[in-house]
């Protein structure tokens, strides 16, 4: 995942695959969430105010079917290091 957080405009913007423009958006919470499609897939999570809308990140995961822990863990990177691209891997899961 590829992550970059606007600290003037205090919008992040994380990209789940590469994509050159989406199909189509859907509005998950007010203005403060939108997830963007490309190639009929989920392909953009847009947050504003993401400090404190982290929460969205479970409901978009939920509804999305995708991995919240690791969308939550590249927005964290992302706030971390403001006006940079960040780019985020994480493997699955280790078996228990």
């Amino acid at each position: 995942m590829r992550a970059d957080f606007d600290s003037e405009a205090n919008a992040l913007s994380i990209d789940l695959i590469q994509f050159d423009l989406f199909e189509r958006q859907e509005e998950v919470h007010d203005t403060y969430c939108q997830v963007g499609f490309a190639k009929g897939v989920p392909a953009n999570v847009e947050l504003l105010n993401p400090a404190e809308q982290l929460d969205l990140l479970e409901i978009v995961a939920e509804r999305y079917d995708l991995d919240g822990a690791a969308l939550r863990a590249t927005a964290q990177a992302a706030l971390a290091a403001p006006d940079r691209l960040v780019e985020v891997e994480v493997a699955a899961q280790a078996a228990a």
